[in-house]
């Protein structure tokens, strides 16, 4: 997938760059090449599906939004421009004749060196 990029002064480019109204200092965060991956929920724990290069700043929350994909764990049937802009979304299964959805959607930040 192609990210929007963003010149950083002094530092290549960045995926989104934030300045300081107090010392005009340019912040970025940059999704790391090759890191994006898909979630599976098969365990149910947190698992990492992408990771960021950080300078100036983390991220703290995550807003999920709309564009998403998902398959449902049974029958294999794709739901495409999923919504998740309530951290939840629900959908008709006519493979499997039933419900199917995403529920309580949580996210996590860990900082991890190199």
């Amino acid at each position: 997938k192609q990210w929007y990029q963003r010149r950083v002064r002094g530092r290549g480019t960045a995926n989104l760059v934030v300045k300081c109204k107090m010392c005009n200092r340019e912040n970025s965060i940059s999704v790391v090449g090759g890191s994006v991956k898909a979630y599976t929920c098969e365990t149910g724990q947190f698992q990492s599906v992408v990771r960021f290069e950080c300078r100036g700043m983390e991220p703290t929350d995550f807003s999920p939004r709309t564009g998403w994909t998902a398959t449902a764990a049974d029958s294999g049937a794709l739901f495409t421009d999923v919504d998740l802009q309530e951290k939840e979304w629900c959908d008709y299964d006519e493979k499997e004749d039933r419900e199917v959805g995403i529920y309580e959607v949580k996210s996590s930040f860990k900082s991890v060196k190199g």
